[in-house]
């Protein structure tokens, strides 16, 4: 404040003897002007700062709707494949079949996604994805046999592919770099908020009889995507993909919207571009092939990507979600209603805890979240597949539901949101899209193993022995984010990509907010 006042007093100085003032209550008058003018550029400054905090937000939420549906059908399947199995008397094979094959034909629609969004850009595959999700779930709701349910199932989880994967990124790329962690992390939010509504959906619809239930909890998961065709009416596109098709007006006309001040709308501006110049350069290297014969920082970047996303699904998180009225089951519970009960408590759990992801992660950083849920995690599957060897015990019981309701809350605090903020935010802009849509193989393929084999895996060495193993491969993620997983707080996206090049500057930080408002006070807005 100090440097802000003499500054204004040089500049009446200045004046005063360039007009030749005399009286000193003239000279007093300038001054005060100087200040109301100082005054009026500050309540400026902070009103467009707050429009464009509102406005990046409205952004994120709109871009994370997608994720509900991914959401919705992981916590509704839970509960409707009870009903399923009864009313179209399925297999056990059918049912992990259908259960997990989600997961692996997702892949479909996350690498063809990564190519349509450099095409037609982020939004518009965001809802292509919600258009072939909503006609699965239409062709699922109306199923007369299991052969149409597993069509519907697959056109779902093109649609997820497409949508879940390409809003990240868009999120990381509208978002300035000190709340890039919080406004990604609103994916995992979405997806919790779904899984949550999948399961009070199982419970509201319980009551139905058993051909009619499972039509109208899975009929439901149609809604949001109207939402998300309201949503694409609202959210700009990404200002880094209009560079990339040399759209650049439009690009300073989105960071304008998007940035605090004009100082960082130039700045953003000349990194972006300065990113699509090196993006361009190489045109003549294919993006897959520059991704199948990495340098070494693309390398380090796709060792954190992809493995993050693996070890996220390997854990067992999706056989948690899946299963837990079958580990409930198990543990001792007999009643439906009962089971569907605590696995809302499940869904409360994974949605609450992720709130306190959002509040830390651009505050203590990526790894210190990472290193609490993977220990935590570690220890809450040791505990649950000790509770489950004591069956149709009421501390059993009570046990096996605190260890799924810890298990989720300790994803939720790191594994659930840190995955999906780095995942978006380490690859150079040039390989953004397809290579995140590449680290989605690892998860996509270790989730639909997961889910597709726990049935049987718990046939053969019981549903403990499965989670004694989980928690022996989160003992070793632990090790993996020790080792593979920097740490990006704070840095913007290109010089996230110049500290996996091993660049010295890329501690260099955007624009403070002391600086822009001295900036600002000195007339240079």
């Amino acid at each position: 404040m100090e440097k802000v006042e003499t500054g204004s007093v040089s500049r009446a100085i200045r004046k005063d003897k360039e007009f030749g003032f005399k009286n000193k209550y003239e000279r007093m008058g300038l001054h005060e002007e100087e200040e109301e003018e100082d005054e009026d550029l500050e309540v400026k400054w902070m009103q467009r700062r707050k429009d464009t905090k509102k406005y990046v937000y409205a952004c994120a939420i709109f871009a994370s709707l997608n994720s509900i549906l991914l959401g919705y059908d992981v916590g509704v399947m839970s509960g409707a494949i009870l009903y399923i199995e009864k009313d179209l008397h399925i297999t056990e094979f059918q049912e992990e079949i259908l259960v997990g094959c989600l997961s692996v034909i997702s892949l479909i629609g996350s690498l063809s996604g990564g190519r349509t969004s450099d095409a037609i850009g982020r939004k518009w595959t965001m809802g292509l994805g919600a258009i072939v999700f909503q006609s699965g779930m239409a062709i699922m709701t109306f199923a007369p046999s299991f052969t149409y349910l597993m069509i519907g199932r697959l056109m779902a989880g093109i649609g997820i592919g497409f949508g879940a994967m390409i809003s990240g990124i868009y999120i990381a790329e509208i978002s300035p770099a000190d709340a890039r962690g919080t406004l990604t992390s609103l994916l995992e939010i979405c997806i919790n908020l779904g899984i949550l509504l999948g399961y009070v959906s199982n419970y509201a619809f319980s009551g139905f009889s058993e051909h009619i239930s499972w039509r109208i909890m899975l009929g439901v998961g149609i809604l949001p995507s109207v939402f998300i065709g309201v949503a694409l009416f609202v959210i700009p596109e990404s200002p880094r993909w209009l560079v990339m098709e040399n759209r650049l007006a439009e690009a300073r006309s989105v960071l304008v919207k998007l940035s605090e001040t004009d100082i960082e709308v130039e700045q953003r501006m000349e990194e972006i571009e300065a990113a699509a110049r090196v993006s361009k350069g190489n045109e003549d290297k294919a993006v897959w092939r520059e991704l199948l014969n990495p340098s070494p920082a693309v390398r380090r970047m796709l060792y954190a990507g992809c493995g993050i996303q693996f070890f996220q699904q390997i854990t067992g998180i999706d056989a948690t979600v899946y299963y837990s009225p079958t580990i409930f089951k198990n543990a001792g519970i007999e009643s439906d209603n009962e089971i569907l009960a605590a696995t809302v408590a499940v869904g409360f759990s994974k949605t609450i805890f992720i709130l306190v992801a959002i509040y830390l992660v651009d505050k203590v950083g990526r790894k210190p979240l990472l290193y609490v849920s993977t220990i935590g995690m570690t220890f809450c599957l040791f505990v649950l597949g000790a509770s489950l060897t004591l069956p149709n015990s009421a501390f059993g019981i009570d046990l096996a539901i605190l260890a799924v309701c810890s298990n989720v809350a300790f994803f939720s605090i790191g594994m659930g949101p840190v995955c999906w903020v780095l995942s978006s935010e380490i690859y150079p802009l040039r390989l953004r899209a397809q290579a995140s849509a590449l680290g989605q193989v690892g998860g996509r393929v270790s989730s639909g193993l997961v889910s597709m084999s726990f049935l049987s895996a718990s046939r053969a060495i019981s549903v403990s022995g499965v989670f004694f193993v989980f928690s022996a491969i989160s003992a070793i993620s632990v090790a993996f984010v020790k080792f593979c997983i920097p740490e990006t707080k704070e840095k913007t996206l290109e010089q996230i990509e110049m500290m996996f090049r091993g660049e010295k500057d890329s501690n260099r930080g955007e624009v403070e907010f002391g600086d822009a408002e001295h900036l600002i006070r000195e007339g240079k807005w």
